[in-house]
C-alpha cells in the first residue's frame, strides 16, 4: 500500500514537473502576443472617465475569462479527437498575427496623423457632451475589447496547445488551463496599472514632497512613451511569433533556415533564425492583408 502511494506521488510529481517545464516553454512562446495584448487592451479603455477605467478593465477581464472558458475545452477537444488540426490552426493563427502586424504598419504609413487626431478630438468632445450616453459608450468599448481578447486568447491557446501537443492529455489540460489563467490575470493586472499611471503621476505631483512631485512629473511624461513602446514591441512580436509559426510549419523553409545557420557562432545561430522569422512574417503579412482587404471590398465593407 505504501509503495503504491509512493508510486502515485512520484507519478503526480512527474506530471507536475512536466506541467511546470511545458508551462515555462509555452509562456515564452506566447509572451510575444502579450505586448500587443497589453497595448490593445490599454488603448481600448482610453477615452473612458477616470473613475470608470478600473470597472471597465474588470468587465473586460471577466469577458476574457468567459472567452477562455470556451476556448480551452475546444482546444483540448481538438487535441483529443482531431489532433491533425493543430498544425493547420497554428498556421492560421500565425498568418493572422502577420496580418495584424502588417495592418498596423499599413495604418502607420498610409493614414494621416490628422485623421487620428481628429478622431481623438471627436471622442473627447463626445465625452464632454452631457447628451452622450456614457453607459452605452462603455458597453461598446467593453464589447470591442472582449472581441479583441477572444482573438488574442485563441492565438495564445493555439500556440500553447502546439507546444504540448505530444504530451499526455492531463498535462495538456493543466498547461493550457494554467497558461490561460496566468495570462488573463497578468495581462489585465498590468492593463489596470497602465491605465492608472497618469492618475498615480497626478496624485504624486500634488504631494508636498519635492521628490514625490518630481516622480509624478516623470510618470506623467513617461506614460505616453510606455504606450508607444508597448505598441512597437507588440507589432514586432506579431511578426516574430507569427513568422516563426509559419516557418516551422513549412518544413522546406524551416530546414533551409536551419541549414543556413549551421556552422555559425552561437550568437548568430540564435539571432539569425529569429530575424528570418520576423522578415518572413512581414513578407507573409502583406498578401494576407491584401486578400482580406479585397474580400472586404467585395462584401461592400471599407478595407
Amino acid at each position: 500500500m505504501a509503495s503504491s502511494l509512493l508510486a502515485l506521488l512520484d507519478d503526480i510529481a512527474t506530471v507536475l514537473d512536466d506541467v511546470a517545464v511545458l508551462s515555462k516553454v509555452a509562456a515564452k512562446k506566447t509572451a510575444g502576443v502579450l505586448g500587443d495584448d497589453l497595448a490593445l487592451n490599454a488603448q481600448q479603455v482610453t477615452g473612458v472617465r477616470a473613475d470608470r477605467e478600473l470597472p471597465v478593465v474588470w468587465a473586460v477581464a471577466k469577458g476574457s475569462l468567459v472567452n477562455k472558458a470556451i476556448l480551452v475545452p475546444a482546444a483540448l477537444a481538438i487535441s483529443a479527437f482531431l489532433p491533425a488540426l493543430i498544425t493547420p490552426l497554428l498556421m492560421v493563427g500565425g498568418a493572422f498575427l502577420c496580418f495584424e502586424g502588417f495592418e498596423k504598419l499599413a495604418h502607420k504609413f498610409l493614414h494621416r496623423a490628422e485623421d487620428d487626431e481628429a478622431h481623438r478630438q471627436e471622442l473627447t468632445k463626445a465625452l464632454a457632451d452631457p447628451a452622450v450616453d456614457l453607459v452605452a459608450l462603455e458597453k461598446d468599448k467593453i464589447k470591442g475589447a472582449v472581441r479583441t481578447d477572444f482573438i488574442l486568447s485563441a492565438e495564445i491557446i493555439a500556440i500553447t496547445l502546439g507546444t504540448v501537443a505530444s504530451a499526455p492529455f492531463a498535462t495538456q489540460a493543466s498547461v493550457v488551463a494554467g497558461i490561460a489563467l496566468i495570462m488573463t490575470v497578468g495581462v489585465y493586472g498590468v492593463v489596470a496599472g497602465i491605465v492608472k499611471l497618469d492618475d498615480a503621476g497626478l496624485w504624486l505631483t500634488r504631494r508636498d514632497s519635492g521628490a514625490a512631485q518630481a516622480l509624478g512629473r516623470g510618470i506623467l511624461a513617461a506614460a505616453p512613451w510606455l504606450m508607444k513602446l508597448l505598441s512597437i514591441a507588440g507589432t514586432a512580436a506579431m511578426f516574430l511569433v507569427g513568422g516563426g509559426i509559419l516557418v516551422h510549419g513549412i518544413s522546406p523553409l524551416h530546414h533551409a533556415v536551419q541549414g543556413w545557420v549551421d556552422g555559425m557562432s552561437p550568437v548568430s545561430a540564435a539571432l539569425l533564425p529569429t530575424l528570418a522569422d520576423g522578415l518572413f512574417g512581414i513578407v507573409a503579412g502583406g498578401p494576407v492583408l491584401a486578400g482580406v482587404s479585397l474580400f472586404q471590398r467585395l462584401r461592400g465593407r471599407p478595407a
